[in-house]
């Protein structure tokens, strides 16, 4: 109860950074990111998965997006920056909206903070990417995801998984 604010921040930071999966500043580095950016990227991969298994996969996307200098795309992101207006549906506006500073289907590269606190396994996604050539990906109705390389895949990809269901 007597500890300050910064003691507090301080604290939960030098815990952060113990848990840090193992090499994580290196193979930030490897990868282009710094640290602060590789978080950023888990904290994306997070909120698109909670599934271990597809968090390296998802990783690869981003990766391989970053890698081409293509948009994230990434919906949890543009989600972020509505809060608290966020009403639970993405409307083509928000897609649009060139003020939100987290639409990364607007703004090129990495928003500017994570936009959760991600976990271990997001974190070690983040720098062990797996080694894919996926672009894209949709969510099915079971939430877990299909992966395609290309636009035209991911295209039809989305009718059968999420238009054609509603």
């Amino acid at each position: 109860p007597k500890s300050t604010p910064e003691f507090v921040a301080s604290s939960m930071y030098q815990a952060f950074l113990k848990l840090l999966p193992e090499g994580f500043d290196e193979k930030a580095e490897k990868l282009g990111l710094t640290r602060y950016e590789a978080v950023i990227l888990a904290s994306i991969i997070q909120k698109e998965t909670y599934d271990p298994a597809e968090a390296p996969l998802i990783s690869s996307v981003f990766h391989n997006r970053l890698k081409f200098h293509m948009r994230l795309q990434a919906d949890p992101t543009i989600i972020y920056g509505l809060y608290p207006e966020f009403d639970g549906n993405i409307t083509k506006n928000d897609l649009r909206d060139r003020s939100n500073p987290y639409n990364t289907y607007k703004i090129n590269g990495l928003p500017p903070t994570p936009i959760c606190n991600p976990s271990l396994v997001a974190l070690d996604a983040a720098v062990n990417p797996a080694d894919t050539k996926y672009l894209y990906f949709v969510a099915d109705k079971d939430r877990r995801h299909v992966f395609t390389t290309n636009y035209k895949d991911h295209t039809r990809q989305v009718y059968i998984h999420q238009k054609r269901r509603r």
